[in-house]
């Protein structure tokens, strides 16, 4: 099968083309390389192009027809959170932009398979477990535009004939190659081991919430695992018997900031002791995925926990 997909050049992207290229699939790589990193496709059909851009979605369209795209994957979107809050305008014109290219680009060329990248974030300040059906209340612009995406894609599913499923990412991390391991420090792992790269301290904020060691609970999902789940959704995508369906992609399991900063600083030798800040505004207690949907309906299931995430992780810092 010939799958499109955007940001393919990313630190998920990369991923998703490597398994699907093993399996001997083609991965069509659309992105603007603003983020992504060319290495990391190396030898795979790419193509640079701005989603988001007047007129995308004819040279998307065109692309299509030319390599025989039979169906999407799409990433591409801009995902800081603290940028979006300060450009909403422009976050909602990059990410909910690009998706409509991509919808038109769909519709225009008769593909019918979109899996769309969410994100956890449509639950908001949601704490505990979170279910498919819990309340989607985002609470910044980037939150908004993956719910508003979710919203749009469905409502073309139904209206055009489409099938697409929306996957809602917990907190990806991992590396399944050292080669495509997370470069950007967005996430908690790469920024504690940026912190011991420089000699600092990793920091944790807040160390008196209701949980078993009084840090934030988390839902960590290993890249690769996740990556399997796009293989499953788009295995299943032509049985789907709804236009759009939603899946959480977690692990089911919680851990601590502090579990993930102490393994990774017990993983290397010297690293600076741990300083503890004030909570920051806003981090609900506990967050983690129910992910018996996906399991039930799909039979995906995670296969590494935070320790192979981990242990992945300094691999590849070491090659």
């Amino acid at each position: 099968m010939r799958v499109l997909v955007t940001g393919g050049s990313g630190y998920i992207g990369s991923h998703i083309c490597r398994v699907l290229a093993d399996r001997g699939d083609t991965p069509v790589i659309v992105d603007d390389f603003a983020h992504g990193l060319r290495h990391r496709i190396d030898g795979m059909p790419a193509h640079e192009l701005d989603l988001a851009e007047p007129g995308a979605a004819g040279v998307l369209a065109r692309l299509v027809a030319d390599e025989g795209v039979e169906a999407v994957i799409h990433l591409a979107a801009r995902k800081q959170v603290g940028e979006s809050v300060a450009r909403p305008l422009w976050y909602h014109r990059q990410n909910v932009g690009a998706l409509t290219s991509v919808l038109q680009a769909m519709v225009a060329t008769g593909v019918r398979d979109l899996v769309f990248s969410s994100s956890a974030a449509v639950y908001g300040d949601a704490d505990g477990v979170v279910t498919e059906d819990s309340p989607t209340v985002p609470v910044n612009p980037y939150g908004e535009t993956k719910l508003a995406g979710e919203w749009l894609a469905a409502d073309v599913a139904r209206a055009d004939g489409l099938r697409v499923t929306s996957l809602r990412y917990f907190n990806v991390a991992g590396a399944g190659w050292p080669d495509l391991a997370d470069t950007a420090v967005l996430n908690l792992v790469p920024m504690v081991l940026e912190a011991i790269d420089a000699g600092r301290s990793p920091q944790i904020f807040g160390n008196d919430y209701p949980t078993a060691d009084g840090t934030c609970v988390r839902d960590f999902v290993h890249v690769r695992d996740l990556a399997d789940a796009h293989l499953a959704v788009l295995d299943a995508l032509p049985a789907q018997p709804e236009p759009h369906r939603a899946y959480n992609v977690g692990t089911g399991v919680g851990s601590s900031v502090r579990d993930v900063v102490e393994g990774i600083r017990h993983r290397i030798p010297d690293a600076p002791a741990t300083v503890t800040r004030p909570r920051r505004p806003g981090d609900p207690a506990a967050v983690v995925a129910d992910v018996s949907r996906i399991a039930d309906e799909l039979g995906w299931r995670a296969r590494h926990d935070l320790d192979d995430i981990l242990d992945s992780v300094l691999a590849a810092r070491a090659s």
